[in-house]
């Protein structure tokens, strides 16, 4: 067929009125994705990382790369489980979605009205709070608010007292208007989950998640989990140096917020089936919940303030157990997970089909961003970035910043005289706090002043003096990076009747919500 000159002409425009879309982009190798994740192992100290990459159905890269614990040197494989932390919520909503495909509930179902105990600050937000409410990080609380009754893992809070804590909570902004992060209301999820289904949290994801999707070696299990001898053990940095933590990686009660293990082979089944919507099988024939919900576990429930972004970012938000914002033109659904030595994120971008995991057994988030924004410039067509050296010199610019705060500490403790500050009867005794709990202030056979928290006894250590009616803690454990300020306020006796507490170095975990701590004598 012979073609006119004006269609000869429409055909010569195309590619320039219309440039090649990051569609065509090509992604990284699997030999390229080996060298980056072997190079950012070393860049960042991180003994053990698995690693998938999802393309189209297919399996570009699933892989587990070093050693499981610096201990015993054992190698990390695609059976490895590690844990995956707070990307547990997306499995936490999706469990609440199936249940409203059942027609048992709704997104915006009364907690009130499954759980008739639950109850906050302030009486209308409890009348008002909803399923939807507890995903979406729109409390009022403030960022992290009540960890500490699950941080660090030794607390023995259990989920009537959690519970039955929240109404001790202040918010820090008015109901649905400010975006917060916090882990005690996916708790709670977990128990509305419970009520509903009549299993217990850990047997409704085993039954309806972990199974239909063959996740053979994912478990909520503390007892399992430790009795497996393909699973890793966290890490972290003590003076310099990598240390293997030994207690438990979360307590009992945190399942439905961070509780799930799960291998990068569990993990890639996972990521597959949230790419088709839900759906799984050899001819994608079976469903884990509608596609309606799908979309509604995708769709903004939060805005969330946009900085600057690598991808020319122009809106953030908070889903249903998923973050969500656009970048290079695309959304990305992802969420990042961390506990005690662990890190890991999880990224999807359902128009390229795309998903990206990676886990680790260290605490360096710049690890895992490192890798997977490497891959993503690749497939958005991204060039000239070294992502490693972006993050590690981010990372030491941060360090640095907070190694001055605490050296500046550490000066002040080390010139005060050894017998300022306020009189030891002024303080001792026993403190409490309504969510919280006691506390114990003695005086150690050698004068020395010591904190130990009742319910969570790994929050324990020295007392000593910095300015002013202020100290500071410096707890037992090295591993617990986290020593605060305790700032006493005295009665007109001079007799200390409270003190409040505040984290030291800016790099805090913001699980140690100190800041939210109101300690009151007893006696």
């Amino acid at each position: 067929m012979k073609l006119s000159p004006f269609q000869l002409l429409f055909f010569f425009l195309i590619p320039l009125l219309c440039p090649p879309s990051v569609h065509a982009q090509t992604g990284l190798s699997p030999i390229q994705i080996d060298s980056l994740v072997e190079e950012t192992r070393q860049v960042f100290n991180i003994p053990g990382i698995a690693v998938a990459v999802l393309k189209d159905g297919q399996e570009i890269v699933k892989k587990g790369y070093g050693i499981r614990s610096i201990a015993t040197h054992e190698k990390v494989d695609t059976q490895t489980i590690f844990g995956i932390a707070s990307n547990t919520k997306a499995f936490t909503s999706a469990a609440l979605a199936q249940l409203i495909d059942q027609g048992k509930i709704d997104w915006d179902t009364k907690v009130e009205d499954v759980l008739p105990e639950f109850k906050l600050y302030d009486p209308y937000v409890t009348r008002e709070f909803t399923i939807r409410d507890l995903l979406t990080h729109r409390s009022g609380l403030g960022l992290g608010a009540g960890d500490l009754m699950l941080w660090p893992t030794s607390n023995t809070t259990t989920m009537q007292e959690l519970i039955h804590n929240l109404r001790y909570l202040k918010p820090v902004s008015s109901f649905r208007t400010k975006y917060d992060y916090d882990n005690l209301l996916y708790i709670v999820a977990g128990e509305v989950i419970a009520r509903v289904s009549g299993k217990t949290y850990e047997e409704y994801l085993e039954q309806n998640i972990f199974k239909p999707l063959k996740m053979d070696r994912a478990n909520l299990n503390l007892e399992v989990l430790k009795a497996d001898p393909n699973r890793i053990y966290g890490h972290t940095q003590v003076g310099g140096k990598l240390k293997v933590l030994q207690h438990n990686p979360y307590s009992d009660i945190t399942k439905a917020a961070g509780g799930i293990f799960a291998s990068i082979d569990d993990m890639s089944k996972w990521v597959q089936a949230r790419l088709n919507m839900g759906k799984y099988g050899p001819e994608l024939q079976d469903s884990l919940f509608s596609v309606k919900q799908a979309k509604e576990m995708w769709a903004p429930q939060t805005i969330i303030p946009s900085g600057k972004d690598e991808y020319n970012t122009h809106f953030k938000a908070y889903g249903l157990g998923w973050r969500l914002q656009d970048a290079a033109g695309y959304l990305q659904v992802w969420h990042t997970g961390g506990l005690g030595g662990i890190v890991s994120k999880v990224m999807l971008v359902p128009e390229l089909n795309l998903g990206i995991v990676v886990l680790t057994n260290q605490e360096v988030g710049a690890a895992y961003e490192a890798i997977i924004n490497s891959i993503l410039d690749a497939y958005f067509g991204v060039q000239g970035k070294n992502r490693i050296q972006q993050y590690q010199t981010a990372r030491q610019q941060s360090f640095a910043n907070a190694h001055r705060i605490v050296r500046q500490v550490d000066q002040v403790l080390k010139q005060n005289d050894p017998g300022a500050g306020l009189k030891s009867a002024q303080i001792l005794g026993r403190y409490k706090d309504a969510w919280f709990g006691e506390v114990i202030l003695t005086e150690e056979k050698d004068g020395q002043l010591y904190f130990s928290a009742i319910k969570s006894p790994d929050l324990s250590g020295p007392l000593q003096f910095y300015k002013g009616n202020t100290y500071v803690i410096k707890w037992d454990d090295p591993t617990i990076d986290a020593n605060a300020y305790v700032l006493f306020s005295l009665d007109e006796n001079g007799r200390a009747e409270g003190f409040k507490m505040k984290a030291i170095s800016p790099l805090t975990d913001f699980s140690y919500d100190f800041q939210d701590l109101d300690f009151k004598r007893l006696n």
